[in-house]
């Protein structure tokens, strides 16, 4: 459904080790960087390639980069090893030798994560389980709706099997070229279809998961209706790996939409675009797949730093709505559109707008939503939220927010975009003009405090798609309810007494 983004190359910038960029530190000596030990003393190594055979252990630092560094540059890790299974077999034999062994393990899918849990810590001792060779769709049921895939299976993938079999899997992010099924399950990953569709949990029948003490759970169901005890699913499914690793998963498939319609509303206020979301769901009801909201310092930074952008209205607007709506009947759907836009543009909530007339028009738009993120690392340091209120909040949460960010740190950009329908927010802070980067940076905890703050008083999440991992875990006690957190633990204790499933990511050791 979403156009690509562009993806940042993850070469390393900045090794942090804590929840905030330290100012200055360079990168550790390669060697070092890469690998814990000497390869040629380490007897494990020999076990990993007796299971997954030897050209799959990789110690090389030239090979284990990639599944090193996190693609913002803010975490590094060293890794033992990085072991790449081609079967679940494999997978349980891994896990199983790492609890004979007490080796911590990671498991890791296209290493596109946003908050640290998809890297290795800095102990040196963990192993990167890698899943992407575990890259096959193994059914697509077009009659029952359903596709089973393997975690290393791309999200890309999953969508263009479903296509081939005239079905949808609905499931779409700007990484969808890499990021894989498993990773996506893991972090319960969001994306622009939500508001319609549901998050990947939402989305997921059935899973296939490799516990901690090397056991297979097969709960590849592909039933709709199973009320046969508890939603054994759910407790992997936006686990970070940390209870076991998804090694397969029934994926809920739907109509292929046959019209499309796509359009770049400027409105005067968040408050406008708020009124026109409400407008469009009642018009479209589930044909409005996609609303997103955009700033218009994040379409000029698209615009500054992307050739092809191109500012899509005759004037500038304060704010952006990006609506698209979808059907699987093939006619009508401009229609709906053109009334919703009409009937905004009369009530003053939209002030001029654009529908894409093609498919290259269509990308043109949507780069200019998924470029914005990107188009924040050469306006300098960028200080981000991933960040959730109930809707009806949204528009408070941008301008108090935003505030209370320009009296703590004088001449800050707020860059706030992203999911309107559903109330998350990117609520991103680019740094002064003019102003040193690491200094900036150096505020993150404080901007953090006050954001976090209003977020909380308005009843929202700290996290809303990307999950917890090491960069929000030692906040999450000072948001959490103390009774879910302490059943977080139960749970954590029971499936995973030795600790070794992600250490460190989520809860703290």
């Amino acid at each position: 459904m979403a156009g690509r983004a562009l993806k940042s190359n993850p070469a390393a910038a900045a090794l942090w080790l804590g929840r905030r960029p330290p100012q200055a530190l360079a990168l550790p000596d390669a060697p070092a960087y890469h690998s814990a030990m000497d390869a040629r003393s380490d007897p494990l190594l020999d076990r990993l390639a007796a299971i997954v055979g030897a050209r799959n252990v990789l110690t090389d630092p030239a090979e284990t980069r990639p599944y090193l560094v996190e693609p913002r540059d803010l975490f590094v890790g060293v890794a033992r090893a990085v072991v790449r299974p081609g079967t679940t077999q494999e997978v349980a034999a891994i896990v199983r030798l790492a609890g004979e062994t007490t080796t911590p393990i990671l498991p890791q899918g296209g290493n596109t994560g946003l908050v640290g849990g998809n890297v290795p810590d800095q102990s040196g001792r963990m192993v990167v389980v890698s899943l992407q060779r575990m890259n096959r769709i193994r059914a697509v049921d077009a009659a029952g709706d359903t596709m089973t895939a393997e975690a290393g299976v791309t999200l890309a993938a999953a969508q263009e099997a479903a296509a081939a079999a005239d079905r949808l899997f609905p499931l779409s992010l700007a990484s969808e070229g890499t990021c894989t099924i498993g990773g996506n399950l893991s972090t319960n990953a969001g994306g622009t279809a939500v508001l319609a569709y549901g998050s990947a949990r939402d989305l997921a029948l059935g899973l296939e998961v490799v516990l901690p003490d090397g056991r297979i759970w097969n709960g590849l169901g592909r039933l709709r209706k199973d009320n046969t005890g508890y939603d054994l699913k759910s407790l992997f499914v936006g686990a970070e790996g940390t209870l076991g690793i998804i090694t397969a998963a029934v994926l809920k498939l739907f109509p292929r939409p046959r019209a499309s319609e796509t359009a770049l509303v400027g409105v005067p206020s968040p408050e406008a675009a708020l009124a026109l979301f409400r407008r469009a769901r009642a018009a479209a009801g589930p044909a409005l797949t996609t609303i997103e909201l955009m700033p218009r310092i994040g379409i000029e930074f698209v615009l500054r730093h992307v050739p092809t952008a191109r500012d899509p209205l005759a004037t500038p607007h304060r704010w952006y709505v990006m609506i698209e709506l979808t059907s699987p009947v093939a006619v009508g759907l401009d229609t709906t559109l053109a009334a919703i836009l009409e009937g905004a543009i009369e009530a003053g909530e939209a002030e001029d707008a654009t529908v894409a007339a093609s498919l290259e028009q269509r990308n043109a738009i949507w780069l200019l939503r998924e470029a914005i993120s990107d188009m924040q690392k050469p306006e300098g340091g960028s200080i981000k939220h991933d960040i959730s209120v109930p809707v009806a909040a949204v528009p408070e949460l941008i301008a108090r927010a935003s505030a209370a960010a320009d009296r703590l740190i004088p001449g800050i950009r707020p860059v706030p975009f992203g999911h309107l329908g559903d109330g998350n927010i990117h609520l991103n802070f680019s740094q002064p003009l003019g102003a040193d980067k690491a200094s900036y940076l150096a505020r993150w905890d404080e901007l953090n405090a006050v954001v976090h703050a209003i977020t909380a008083e308005l009843g929202g999440s700290i996290s809303a798609e990307h999950g917890i991992g090491r960069l929000k875990r030692d906040l999450l006690p000072g948001v959490k309810d103390p009774v879910a957190l302490d059943l977080m633990r139960t749970l954590k204790a029971a499936l995973d007494p030795k600790g070794l499933m992600n250490p460190g990511a989520v809860l703290a050791e």
